[in-house]
């Protein structure tokens, strides 16, 4: 079986359960459980897709990952206690679908473009983009965008799968089962990126600021 089909129905069964697992924690009911699995395992996919100009037939051509997707969101609607007692299921679901989308999109713009630009950027728009309109739906912040060292992992995998153009599957298990460690890490270290301290109390204290009040 090809990597990237292999890795296709990882991060879509990963990425269902992640969307599914959150759905339930926010009291959705079972549309609203529905969409957001669906929306985190294909909405990488599709924003991937626009960025590089791939026709949408690559989406609909996806029959069976949307039967694998409906069956990992209906056993996570039926089972939720199993999902939902273990809290670090979202969590390594999450970090698998990361890393299988990631070498997915990886391999999308390696195979289409040839170059490291497309290649980070479709890794990061698949192994990401998910995420962040989950989160969005669930209205809670993209941590891709504000909290741990998240879309860091996309890029590295994507340089590491660029320069290193590996064939062998086992290569590829290697790199999920190493974002697993590196997000539970990363989770536990409190890892982050650097964030400007210039906060809005400083701003208060601004010149322009009193110039304004006394206006």
């Amino acid at each position: 079986m090809d990597i990237l089909v292999i890795t296709s129905i990882i991060g879509t069964i990963a990425f269902s359960l992640s969307g599914a697992i959150v759905a339930i924690e926010e009291e959705y009911d079972m549309l609203g459980i529905t969409v957001l699995g669906l929306v985190t395992a294909f909405g990488g996919g599709v924003l991937r897709n626009i960025m590089l100009d791939l026709p949408m037939t690559v989406f609909w051509g996806q029959t069976n990952l949307f039967y694998v997707s409906f069956v990992t969101i209906f056993l996570v609607y039926f089972f939720p206690q199993i999902a939902t007692k273990w809290k670090k299921l979202e969590i390594i679901s999450d970090a698998i679908g990361l890393a299988a989308f990631s070498i997915s999109g990886a391999l999308y713009g390696l195979e289409t473009f040839g170059t490291l630009g497309p290649t980070v950027v479709a890794a990061i728009l698949t192994g990401t983009g998910g995420g962040v309109i989950r989160d969005l739906l669930a209205g809670k912040k993209p941590s891709v965008l504000c909290a741990e060292v998240y879309g860091s992992w996309s890029i590295l995998i994507a340089v590491v799968i660029y320069y290193t153009t590996p064939v062998h599957p086992s290569f590829y298990l290697i790199i999920v089962g190493l974002t697993i460690l590196l997000r539970l890490a990363g989770l536990t270290y409190n890892w982050n990126l650097p964030k400007n301290t210039f906060t809005l109390k400083k701003m208060d204290n601004l010149p322009i600021n009193k110039f304004i009040e006394k206006e």
